[in-house]
């Protein structure tokens, strides 16, 4: 199995509908991205200096049902939704 953890940072200039349309977005593809074992995100809640804005964590059979994720067409429309949105982007993937 491998997790997928992925860290966001926006940009001072996102506004809350941007952040929310990313919300419906990403929960809409468990439903149609069937690679997708387990699939959780959320705003961070503590806020603290080093705190990064939001986060996603995944889980998949393995790296080849992890790539064919990432390429998903559905995949690379969130991708660019957060592209618009952050100023930075931080992601490990680990088996476990």
């Amino acid at each position: 199995m491998i997790k997928h953890i992925v860290m966001l940072k926006f940009k001072k200039a996102t506004q809350e509908s941007g952040i929310g349309e990313l919300e419906k977005k990403l929960g809409a593809l468990p439903c149609v991205i069937p690679e997708i074992k387990s699939y959780e995100f959320g705003r961070d809640i503590v806020r603290s200096e080093r705190s990064h804005d939001f986060a996603l964590v995944s889980v998949f059979d393995d790296t080849e049902a992890l790539k064919r994720y990432q390429l998903h067409p559905k995949h690379q429309e969130v991708l660019k939704t957060v592209r618009e949105l952050c100023e930075s982007v931080i992601v490990a993937d680990f088996q476990f």
